[in-house]
């Protein structure tokens, strides 16, 4: 009975008071009108509490969340679908949703009545400033009598995903000198386990013309083959992030720190939209593969970068290291982008040494410096060993983009496109930088195209940069998530 007891609300408890109070009155001054005050005071709550206790409600709840991922800054709707699937009317219902902070207020909402079989909907908006992985619910619900003096509490199980990925930018469709050339190491056929036939054979999709049927295959798979007209060739690409604490400054969203995330995740879009299979790599050692189909990238393979950077954090590594680089220096990989934050000249040279193998190697130099008001060491120190960072980067075939705190995305990939002074991308270990971008096998032009700082805006940029792609900054829409769940039964 006590545990009953204990829904009542202040106003039930003070009904109790109220009637005990009376009643005490009533007999020690011998009034029977306030006796029968007395009483009444006494019986509402009382009874309000066993009316309440035993009903029987069978409420089932449902969240959806559209869409279940967002960039930093983006506003997404969670949809909560409340049913009364039971033959009791519900009375006041009070609804409290679980929400991080830092998605905004948690959100509450009254309801103040549910038939049998009636259906109501609320929604409410989630929004971040920060990226990270979210957990929304679970729902907490609450039913009132008409008086108010009687409340039960009970909480849904369900919890729903939210992720807030870091922005991403559309960046300029530039093409890199031997960047879709028709061979070499980062154009590799991307063939199976199975062997090589695997390669010139699929399974059968709906629509396929049965004469393209490979009966050998099928009959040893146990479902239908159908022949490839041509064989498919996957460019292939790295890009390393440089997530070390001590190599970036700053805090919160306006740090260097996530300005490199959201440039490794605009890079790694721009080049999975552009045909790439692009590994994600970290100097922690985390890796991502994702890979876009022959029809072009998909949500899955976007978001399974987006995923990824979504809840990266910065690492106490000291330094970067040949062995955390080992995996970028892998041959099948011929794209080499890295966003890097403070670098030292024993860094660069482990840069060098990783970049061997890689066909192209591109480097986004955070001026990290320029992101805080103080540091340890003097502004001249840091720019000189910025500087011969840089150098050496450069003589070891790297293109190298400086970039300083106010620089936007798709104007740090301009400038690593024209190269380091505007005049376009130079050959490996060339020592001119005044030749212009040229395709693969065709002479370099004597023209040289404006410099990116006299330049007004990438898109206005000459030369392979006249066109800005048409990828859009945010990615395809995600199917929401629907969890529903009924809470029922007599309250104990």
């Amino acid at each position: 009975m006590g545990g009953r007891f204990s829904s009542l609300t202040t106003r039930g408890r003070a009904f109790l008071a109220a009637g005990v109070a009376a009643a005490v009155c009533a007999v020690a001054l011998g009034q029977k009108d306030l006796l029968r005050v007395a009483v009444f005071l006494l019986a509402l709550p009382v009874v309000t509490v066993l009316v309440v206790t035993r009903t029987r409600y069978r409420i089932a709840a449902s969240r959806t969340i559209e869409p279940v991922r967002v960039q930093v800054g983006e506003q997404a709707t969670v949809r909560l679908r409340l049913e009364n699937v039971g033959r009791m009317p519900t009375g006041l219902l009070l609804l409290e949703d679980q929400v991080p902070y830092l998605l905004g207020s948690r959100p509450r909402f009254v309801l103040d009545r549910m038939s049998a079989r009636w259906r109501r909907d609320v929604t409410y908006p989630v929004r971040s400033e920060a990226r990270g992985r979210f957990t929304v619910g679970p729902l907490t619900l609450r039913v009132t009598d008409p008086f108010g003096l009687v409340e039960l509490s009970r909480s849904f199980r369900s919890q729903e995903v939210f992720l807030v990925t870091p922005r991403v930018y559309a960046l300029p469709a530039a093409k890199a000198a031997g960047e879709w050339s028709s061979s070499g190491e980062h154009n590799q056929r991307a063939a199976s386990a199975d062997g090589e036939e695997d390669v010139t054979v699929r399974e059968y999709r709906e629509g396929d013309d049965l004469r393209r049927v490979h009966w050998r295959s099928s009959a040893r798979r146990g479902e239908l083959m159908v022949r490839r007209e041509e064989q498919p060739w996957q460019s292939r690409a790295t890009v390393f992030l440089d997530t070390r604490r001590i190599g970036h400054r700053g805090s919160g969203a306006t740090s260097s720190f996530e300005w490199a995330v959201s440039a490794a995740g605009s890079v790694g879009v721009h080049l999975l939209r552009r045909g790439f299979s692009v590994r994600l790599l970290t100097d922690a050692g985390a890796s991502v593969l994702a890979t876009a189909r022959e029809s072009g990238p998909t949500v899955e393979s976007e978001g399974q970068i987006l995923d990824a950077l979504a809840v990266v954090a910065p690492s106490s590594i000291g330094h970067l290291s040949q062995t955390s680089l080992t995996a970028a220096n892998d041959g099948s990989h011929g794209l080499l982008v890295a966003v890097l934050g403070v670098v030292t000249p024993a860094e660069a040279q482990a840069l060098v040494q990783a970049r061997q193998r890689s066909s192209a190697a591109f480097a986004i130099v955070v001026d990290t410096p320029s992101w805080a008001a103080g540091n340890e060491r003097s502004p001249q120190a840091m720019a000189e060993q910025l500087a011969e960072s840089v150098r050496m980067l450069r003589r070891g075939g790297w293109r190298v983009s400086v970039v300083r705190h106010g620089t936007t995305v798709p104007a740090a990939w301009a400038q690593l496109m024209l190269g380091e002074d505007g005049a376009g991308p130079r050959s490996p270990g060339s020592a001119s930088s005044s030749a212009s971008p040229a395709s693969p096998g065709s002479a370099p032009s004597s023209a040289s195209p404006a410099s990116p700082a006299s330049s007004p805006a990438p898109a206005a940029a000459a030369g392979p940069l006249a066109g800005v792609a048409n990828d859009s900054p945010t990615p395809p829409a995600v199917a929401p998530t629907v969890r529903e769940e009924t809470w029922g039964g007599q309250a104990s």
